[in-house]
């Protein structure tokens, strides 16, 4: 009996061992295909290493002499026109009772708080406008809406708006006004609508089929079937991912305002461009307040809304989301 299984036991580990080669084969011609293609894509762009290695030191002196300490006295009005500098100008905005904050956010003129609240609105209300439309077009798209392949002209609508970030959307609504803070609006609500769209479709295709079947039963109509049956199902995902896209919205409004869009991208440009290196420092050191207090805030949200989620996202999780470019730009898929 013994003799009879080892040949098919010997050709199974044979089997085995060639697709082992063939995976091990893959993995090193992936490997060597992505070092090649960086490889030559560094000489096209003209990147030198040697070069960027002897210039890092002066970069390290750059940084440290000019960006350090940073400088807060645009933090407020206040702080502006008493000349107060360095952090000392945090705690002095703060005396008073906060009217110094008042009359910053109420004032016209730039200030680092202000800069912050718009930055703040820019993306809230980017994301309120783009609510009802990615909800509409997000379950119009699902296969239980609208039959295959029609749904598919709905998800190519958001496959299209997804395809372009907003950072060119801003550009493509130049006809209603320059980059400012009103196109700014429009840009991070077509960026939405594309993206929440095509979140809620996803929620949609995962729904259990009972509760619909029993609203159907019933003899309620359409709208009604997905009213109760659909969104009843799924109204704390989308309140969810809403929630997750408005942390990726007031990201996408600070790379706005590089472009004019106003708020702390556009303040960091301008002290940047006239060489004042240490407020440049404080309006990074804002970015990560309000994109960090934002994301904390959002996530221990959703972990109270999103079904098995119990925990919020942590402070050093949400310090290294940061650095995920895709974020910043509104672009790629998007996972919380």
């Amino acid at each position: 009996m013994s003799g009879s299984t080892d040949p098919a036991v010997r050709e199974k580990l044979q089997e085995l061992e060639r697709a082992r080669r063939i995976k091990y084969v893959l993995w090193v011609s992936l490997v060597a295909a992505v070092l090649a293609i960086t490889y030559w894509g560094l000489g096209f762009v003209g990147f030198q290493p040697n070069v960027v290695a002897d210039r890092y030191p002066a970069m390290y002196d750059f940084i440290a002499t000019g960006f350090f300490p940073p400088d807060f006295q645009r933090f407020t009005i206040y702080t502006t026109d008493q000349g107060i500098t360095g952090l000392r100008a945090i705690p002095a905005s703060f005396r008073d009772g906060g009217v110094h904050i008042l009359e910053s956010l109420q004032s016209q003129r730039q200030s680092l708080v202000r800069a912050s609240l718009v930055t703040l609105l820019l993306g809230f209300m980017g994301t309120v406008l783009a609510f009802p439309l990615a909800l509409v077009l997000g379950v119009l798209g699902s296969e239980r809406v609208t039959p295959f392949p029609f749904n598919f002209i709905f998800r190519g609508t958001l496959s299209a708006i997804r395809a372009i970030p907003a950072i060119v959307w801003i550009f493509l609504y130049i006809p209603i006004g320059p980059p400012g803070q009103v196109t700014a609006v429009l840009a991070i609500a077509t960026d939405g609508i594309g993206n929440l769209g095509r979140l809620f479709t996803d929620d949609l295709e995962e729904i259990d089929e009972g509760p619909i079947e029993a609203i159907r039963s019933t003899g309620a109509s359409g709208t009604q079937t997905v009213s109760f049956g659909m969104l009843s199902q799924v109204s704390r995902s989308f309140i969810a991912w809403t929630l997750y896209i408005l942390e990726i919205n007031t990201r996408i409004a600070i790379s706005l305002g590089v472009v004019g869009a106003g708020g702390l991208g556009l303040m960091i440009r301008n002290s940047q461009d006239l060489f004042q290196f240490r407020q440049t420092a404080a309006g990074l050191i804002m970015v990560f307040v309000v994109v960090l207090g934002i994301e904390l805030i959002s996530s221990r949200i959703r972990a109270r809304l999103r079904p098995g989620e119990h925990e919020g996202k942590g402070f050093f999780e949400a310090v290294r989301s940061l650095f995920d470019a895709k974020k910043w730009l509104g672009v790629g898929d998007r996972q919380p």
